[in-house]
């Protein structure tokens, strides 16, 4: 590490320390200064196709620093479960944390948990500009940076090439793909106009693409906005698009049960991450690698709007004794040579620079490239509602969209949950009351 990297880092950190609090503090500092050269980096992260890309690379970050590395790879619940245990400890046994600046960084930050690296990031020659605007919001906390994205996600409408070309083309309008699916379906042959996330937690990130695209939001105003006739609107689309042209199940149905059905070829069309999109080419679990289409998200009534978010980013332990070797690990992970490199192995960072580079798009299906890049520019950056309880809002703000899958009156249910989600959202912001 240069020196000047060193000077940074101390001069940020120790702003950190001196408002932390005593009993950050005393944790920080526990065990009488810097570990030993033996002590490793550790690395807390989930096993997704970043990590691993990073993990075969950590040799040279190693030879950089002068320190072993260990990177650990969990699952999401494993990583959850983890983090808890070992933070609610004021535990200094993990240095980088990989998180979802959307599901948790929110509740790590109140809990004092993460570093703030909002000094870090705006000096160094990082180049904090080049992030994309929406997933470099979305690292803000309170006015603290307190992750930087490295992986994004957004969107696709996935469809199947050989049934869409007497129609037109994909849909460029949810009115239209509304059509379509209807058009297509064939129930009687356990054929399905559309498929997607019906599950009533999970499928509210997916959700919030048609919910933005119909003007509505989460929340407006610090109130909730899930009860305006733009968020029924977008309630009742939905219900309506898989209660008439998706699969029987669809309110059990998550990532896990739908991709698979348009795999299989069981399906027209499909709206989820673009991340996903390598399952759809592999011969050894997809029949539509040949007939597979990508396209960016309809229009609804307020134009495509879209979610770009940054799915996964890299905090510090605020406890972590090697914060010097943890930035400098997140400088080389996250900067731009780096994130050129694993944009050309198909994995979609976050820096501006990386997506105006044919070489790093070339990765990718051109179709997808540029409905990835439309998503970017187009892209809210949420697809939840932004709150320290994020998994109850999400069972609250999803009971809607059950009740219209299932062919239910949604204005009834949507009442019940617009009082009960602004009664949350009262109890959820009494944290910033203080």
């Amino acid at each position: 590490m240069s020196t000047s990297s060193q000077l940074l880092s101390r001069r940020a950190f120790g702003r950190l320390a001196a408002g932390a609090g005593a009993g950050a503090l005393s944790a920080c500092s526990t065990g009488g200064g810097r570990p030993s050269a033996d002590t490793p980096l550790r690395i807390m992260a989930i096993n997704h196709v970043w990590s691993q890309a990073v993990r075969r690379r950590t040799a040279e970050f190693e030879e950089r620093i002068g320190r072993r590395v260990s990177m650990t790879l969990l699952t999401a619940d494993q990583l959850a479960s983890s983090y808890n245990v070992k933070l609610n400890a004021s535990g200094s046994d993990v240095d980088v944390m990989m998180v979802r600046a959307l599901q948790e960084q929110l509740l790590f930050g109140h809990n004092g948990w993460l570093a703030d690296l909002s000094d870090l990031v705006a000096g160094d020659g990082f180049g904090w500009d080049d992030f994309q605007d929406a997933p470099r919001q979305a690292s803000v906390t309170a006015g603290k940076v307190l992750s930087v994205p490295v992986v994004t996600e957004r969107p696709a409408l996935y469809y199947r090439k050989d049934l869409v070309e007497e129609l037109g083309g994909p849909p460029r309008t949810l009115d239209a793909l509304m059509e379509s699916a209807r058009e297509l379906t064939r129930r009687d042959k356990g054929f399905f106009g559309y498929v997607g996330r019906g599950q009533r937690s999970g499928a509210v990130s997916q959700w919030s693409s048609f919910l933005y695209s119909h003007g509505g939001d989460f929340v407006v105003d610090g109130k909730s906005g899930i009860g305006s006739a733009e968020a029924v609107a977008a309630y009742e689309y939905y219900g309506r698009l898989l209660a008439g042209s998706g699969p029987p199940g669809a309110t059990n149905m998550s990532l896990e049960q739908a991709m698979p059905i348009f795999a299989q070829g069981k399906a027209a069309f499909f709206v989820d991450a673009d991340a996903i999109y390598s399952n759809f080419l592999d011969p050894t679990v997809s029949r539509v690698r040949d007939t597979v289409g990508f396209a960016p998200f309809p229009a609804g009534a307020a134009g495509a709007r879209p979610h770009n978010i940054p799915s996964w980013s890299l905090g510090i332990n605020t406890f972590s004794r090697l914060r010097d070797d943890a930035w400098e690990f997140i400088r080389w992970a996250a900067g731009p040579e780096m994130s050129a490199a694993l944009q050309k192995e198909g994995i979609p960072g976050a820096r501006s620079s990386v997506w105006s580079d044919p070489k790093t798009l070339a990765a990718f299906p051109p179709e997808l490239a540029e409905a990835m890049r439309l998503n970017a520019e187009r892209g809210v950056g949420y697809d939840r509602p932004r709150v320290l309880q994020v998994g109850r809002a999400r069972d609250i703000v999803g009971r809607p969209l059950v009740a219209g899958i299932l062919g239910e009156s949604v204005r009834p249910v949507v009442r019940d949950a617009d009082a009960e989600f602004a009664d949350f959202l009262v109890r959820d912001n009494r944290h910033k009351e203080s």
